[in-house]
Protein backbone atom coordinates (compact mmCIF):
# COMPACT_ATOMS: atom_id res chain seq x y z
CA UNK A 1 0.00 0.00 0.00
CA UNK A 2 1.21 3.80 -0.69
CA UNK A 3 1.66 6.18 2.03
CA UNK A 4 0.68 9.68 2.09
CA UNK A 5 2.30 12.56 0.22
CA UNK A 6 5.64 11.26 -0.25
CA UNK A 7 8.33 14.28 -0.54
CA UNK A 8 6.21 17.18 -2.14
CA UNK A 9 6.69 20.97 -1.37
CA UNK A 10 4.53 21.56 1.72
CA UNK A 11 1.03 23.55 1.05
CA UNK A 12 1.24 25.10 4.54
CA UNK A 13 3.39 28.39 6.17
CA UNK A 14 6.34 28.05 7.63
CA UNK A 15 5.75 27.43 11.63
CA UNK A 16 6.03 30.62 13.60
CA UNK A 17 9.07 30.89 16.27
CA UNK A 18 7.86 30.03 19.28
CA UNK A 19 9.09 32.31 20.87
CA UNK A 20 6.24 34.82 19.69
CA UNK A 21 3.58 32.48 21.58
CA UNK A 22 5.47 31.63 24.96
CA UNK A 23 8.33 32.36 26.41
CA UNK A 24 11.25 29.96 26.28
CA UNK A 25 12.31 29.18 30.09
CA UNK A 26 14.85 26.26 29.64
CA UNK A 27 18.10 27.06 28.72
CA UNK A 28 17.93 23.64 28.34
CA UNK A 29 14.97 22.40 25.74
CA UNK A 30 13.98 24.43 23.21
CA UNK A 31 11.15 23.26 21.44
CA UNK A 32 9.17 19.57 20.60
CA UNK A 33 10.83 18.20 17.82
CA UNK A 34 8.53 15.61 17.07
CA UNK A 35 5.24 13.47 19.08
CA UNK A 36 5.08 9.31 18.63
CA UNK A 37 2.22 7.71 18.12
CA UNK A 38 1.72 3.80 18.22
CA UNK A 39 0.39 1.71 15.38
CA UNK A 40 -0.31 -2.04 14.56
CA UNK A 41 0.00 -1.11 10.97
CA UNK A 42 2.24 1.35 9.61
CA UNK A 43 0.35 0.97 6.36
CA UNK A 44 -3.03 1.55 7.66
CA UNK A 45 -1.37 4.76 9.70
CA UNK A 46 0.39 6.12 6.46
CA UNK A 47 -2.93 6.37 4.85
CA UNK A 48 -4.34 7.83 7.71
CA UNK A 49 -2.36 10.66 8.09
CA UNK A 50 -1.52 11.26 4.52
CA UNK A 51 -4.36 10.76 2.56
CA UNK A 52 -7.15 11.67 5.51
CA UNK A 53 -5.07 14.14 7.23
CA UNK A 54 -3.22 15.77 4.37
CA UNK A 55 -0.12 15.81 6.33
CA UNK A 56 3.19 15.67 4.42
CA UNK A 57 5.19 12.25 4.60
CA UNK A 58 8.99 13.19 5.28
CA UNK A 59 9.83 9.56 6.57
CA UNK A 60 8.39 6.21 5.37
CA UNK A 61 10.67 3.09 6.75
CA UNK A 62 8.69 0.11 7.21
CA UNK A 63 11.66 -2.41 7.71
CA UNK A 64 12.60 0.18 10.59
CA UNK A 65 8.97 -0.08 11.66
CA UNK A 66 8.13 3.67 11.49
CA UNK A 67 7.13 7.01 8.91
CA UNK A 68 7.52 10.76 9.39
CA UNK A 69 4.03 13.04 8.90
CA UNK A 70 4.74 16.76 9.00
CA UNK A 71 2.91 19.57 10.40
CA UNK A 72 3.99 23.47 10.42
CA UNK A 73 5.91 23.03 13.65
CA UNK A 74 6.45 19.70 14.99
CA UNK A 75 6.66 15.91 13.63
CA UNK A 76 3.80 13.21 14.27
CA UNK A 77 6.39 10.08 14.40
CA UNK A 78 3.92 6.56 13.89
CA UNK A 79 6.21 3.65 15.28
CA UNK A 80 4.89 0.07 15.06
CA UNK A 81 6.47 -0.20 19.26
CA UNK A 82 5.53 -4.19 18.95
CA UNK A 83 7.72 -4.70 16.02
CA UNK A 84 10.32 -2.67 17.97
CA UNK A 85 10.42 -4.43 20.89
CA UNK A 86 9.00 -1.57 23.37
CA UNK A 87 4.66 -2.56 23.11
CA UNK A 88 1.50 -0.95 21.98
CA UNK A 89 0.42 1.85 23.65
CA UNK A 90 -2.20 3.88 22.90
CA UNK A 91 -2.61 7.86 23.32
CA UNK A 92 -5.82 8.11 24.98
CA UNK A 93 -4.83 11.96 25.24
CA UNK A 94 -5.71 14.17 22.74
CA UNK A 95 -3.12 15.41 20.38
CA UNK A 96 -4.48 19.06 19.03
CA UNK A 97 -4.28 19.36 15.54
CA UNK A 98 -4.40 23.24 14.92
CA UNK A 99 -7.33 24.14 12.03
CA UNK A 100 -8.67 27.59 11.32
CA UNK A 101 -11.87 25.77 10.95
CA UNK A 102 -12.99 23.12 13.17
CA UNK A 103 -16.25 22.90 11.56
CA UNK A 104 -14.95 23.33 8.19
CA UNK A 105 -12.25 20.33 8.87
CA UNK A 106 -14.37 18.19 10.11
CA UNK A 107 -16.85 18.05 7.41
CA UNK A 108 -13.92 17.73 5.36
CA UNK A 109 -12.50 14.19 7.32
CA UNK A 110 -16.43 12.91 7.56
CA UNK A 111 -16.03 13.00 3.97
CA UNK A 112 -12.82 11.25 3.79
CA UNK A 113 -14.42 8.29 6.56
CA UNK A 114 -13.23 10.07 10.06
CA UNK A 115 -15.96 9.29 12.15
CA UNK A 116 -15.97 11.96 15.18
CA UNK A 117 -16.56 11.46 19.14
CA UNK A 118 -19.60 13.63 20.03
CA UNK A 119 -20.07 17.45 18.82
CA UNK A 120 -18.01 20.24 18.36
CA UNK A 121 -16.95 21.74 21.75
CA UNK A 122 -17.03 25.42 21.96
CA UNK A 123 -14.93 26.23 25.49
CA UNK A 124 -15.43 29.61 25.69
CA UNK A 125 -11.71 30.54 24.13
CA UNK A 126 -11.37 27.50 21.65
CA UNK A 127 -13.35 24.93 19.54
CA UNK A 128 -12.33 21.12 19.37
CA UNK A 129 -13.45 18.25 17.53
CA UNK A 130 -12.70 14.43 18.95
CA UNK A 131 -11.71 11.73 16.45
CA UNK A 132 -9.26 8.79 16.78
CA UNK A 133 -6.63 7.33 13.75
CA UNK A 134 -7.26 3.57 12.73
CA UNK A 135 -5.11 2.40 16.16
CA UNK A 136 -7.65 4.59 18.58
CA UNK A 137 -5.06 7.48 19.27
CA UNK A 138 -6.65 10.23 20.70
CA UNK A 139 -6.54 13.60 18.56
CA UNK A 140 -8.47 16.73 18.24
CA UNK A 141 -9.24 19.34 15.74
CA UNK A 142 -8.38 22.63 17.72
CA UNK A 143 -8.32 26.18 16.70
CA UNK A 144 -8.25 29.06 19.82
CA UNK A 145 -10.65 32.38 18.81
CA UNK A 146 -9.81 33.78 21.57
CA UNK A 147 -6.43 36.27 22.53
CA UNK A 148 -3.82 35.01 24.63
CA UNK A 149 -3.71 36.18 27.89
CA UNK A 150 0.09 37.80 28.18
CA UNK A 151 2.00 36.54 31.80
CA UNK A 152 2.49 38.92 33.85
Amino acid sequence: MHCGLDLVECPFPPARPRSDLVATTSELVSRVDFVPLSTRDIDAACAFYGDALGLRRSVYMPERNYAEFETANVTISIVDGEKMGIGHHVQTIALALHVDDVAKARATLEGRGVQFHGDILDTGVCHMGFFADPDGNALMLHHRYAPRVSET
